[in-house]
């Protein structure tokens, strides 16, 4: 399904720029207004808009509710918070429509525009198309925006819970990115017992991702081994990517997060249809650990949204990206970072193990991956050296390996991924992709 807008996640780019500015928040508004009314939302239902710590975000979210209001609809602001809060919120009280302002892991330059449909769960592709042939030629005016109060308490209500005992003794290294969670997740490790080392935790409408979050962790790293913390918490800027550190000060992506809920969720038999869903991106690794505990793994394309309409067919329960992504919809219907911590101290306390060691279940196969700014995204059949590096990695490889080329769907970039039986074979790999594409594209 092509789309000119939305990208993986929603629409995403420079705040000011030709596709975010307040005159196309208020038609991209009035578009998904028609969309709702078209799919049964009545006059004066209520759409739910929350936002990240941006400085932009504002004045998009009083366009965005203009051209909702020129439908009819009733908009609310959340203020800020997290992206899974407006999920969880909208599924609550089956609003007609979610919105999220924010760029996730993007720098605060940039800002974005996603989507959330009554369930909580984000739109697919057809949804968004549709919206896209709805957008009106002209904009209106921003709107005010009235507040939907008690939003920050209503999630971490819904999130309390989840540890089978309190954290009382344990230190925990949070790094919020100066972004939605500063506040939300802070709370519910301190409301849990713990205590909390902040990092990121003074936004300023010009510091998310700045240095700190998800996209990097090494402050956070550097902090659990200086306070000889149980683990370290690293959110990206809207709050629905977790990624996490051992007391060792040692990163663990999202696969060994997965894989390690998966195995937990499999030895109580509670891992829904026994099945983990996670995308093209992850490493053989978790199927091979999956499989031998007697569960399956099912993958989709790249993007949460993938993932979770995926796990809605099959059934399941659990699912999530290499990148942090993680979905633990008996709790909350997309990505939520703050969940998936909780959810991986719950396995710490019911085993009383260290994150060292329940990292060890997953046994990766070796992977390089890289990530090449491109000027113009070419399509990739157009691309004759790509195309016959990768049929050449490919027949090398075999059933030992797996390559991956695709373009970022929020960025000018190309994203390389090798995965072989040995070290040496994927660096060989990769070199070999990078040259050719870079005799295809102008890279820079």
């Amino acid at each position: 399904m092509n789309r000119q807008y939305f990208g993986t996640d929603g629409v995403r780019g420079p705040y000011g720029g030709p596709l975010v500015n307040e005159d196309f928040a208020w038609r991209l508004g009035a578009a998904a207004g028609r969309f709702a009314l078209e799919n049964g939302a009545v006059s004066g239902a209520r759409v739910l808009l929350g936002r990240d710590t941006r400085a932009s975000g504002a004045a998009l979210e009083g366009a965005l509710a203009g051209g909702l209001a020129s439908t009819g609809l009733a908009p609310f602001s959340l203020g800020i918070v997290p992206t899974p809060a407006v999920s969880l919120l909208v599924r609550r009280d089956t609003a007609a429509l979610g919105v999220v302002i924010t760029a996730s892991h993007n720098p605060a330059a940039d800002n974005g525009i996603k989507f959330f449909g009554p369930a909580g769960v984000k739109l697919t592709d057809e949804q968004e198309a549709r919206i896209e042939n709805l957008l009106p030629l002209q904009a209106g005016g921003p709107v005010e925006v009235p507040s939907a109060l008690g939003a920050i308490s209503a999630y971490l209500d819904a999130t309390s819970g989840l540890l089978s005992a309190l954290l009382t003794g344990w230190k925990i290294v949070l790094d919020t990115a100066n972004g939605a969670t500063a506040r939300t997740s802070t709370q519910a490790l301190r409301n849990a017992g713990a205590e909390v080392v902040p990092l990121g935790a003074e936004p300023d409408g010009l510091n998310i991702n700045s240095g700190v979050g998800s996209e990097h962790p090494e402050k956070m790293c550097a902090l659990v081994k200086q306070h000889a913390a149980r683990l370290g918490i690293a959110h990206d800027g809207d709050g629905d990517r977790c990624i996490l550190c051992d007391e060792r000060g040692v990163v663990l992506d999202g696969d060994e997060i997965l894989t390690m809920l998966a195995l937990h969720a499999l030895k109580q038999g509670k891992l829904a249809k026994k099945a983990l869903v996670v995308t093209v991106q992850s490493n053989l690794g978790v199927d091979a650990a999956v499989t031998a505990a007697g569960g399956r793994v099912c993958r989709t394309s790249v993007g949460d949204r993938y993932v979770i309409e995926r796990m809605l067919a099959e059934g399941a329960t659990l699912g999530g990206e290499s990148s942090g992504h993680i979905i633990c919809s008996e709790v909350s219907p997309t990505g939520d970072g703050l969940v998936a911590a909780l959810k991986v101290i719950e396995v710490m306390q019911a085993t009383g193990r260290p994150l060292s060691e329940l990292r060890q279940a997953l046994r990766k196969f070796p992977q390089a991956s890289t990530a090449l700014k491109v000027r113009e995204k070419k399509p990739l059949e157009t691309l004759p050296a790509l195309a016959r590096a990768i049929r050449d990695l490919e027949a090398k490889l075999g059933a030992q390996g797996r390559v991956l080329v695709r373009y970022s769907g929020t960025e000018p970039k190309l994203r390389l991924l090798v995965e072989g039986p040995t070290d040496e074979a994927v660096r060989a790999g990769m070199d070999a992709l990078e040259t050719a594409a870079r005799t295809d594209l102008e890279v820079g």
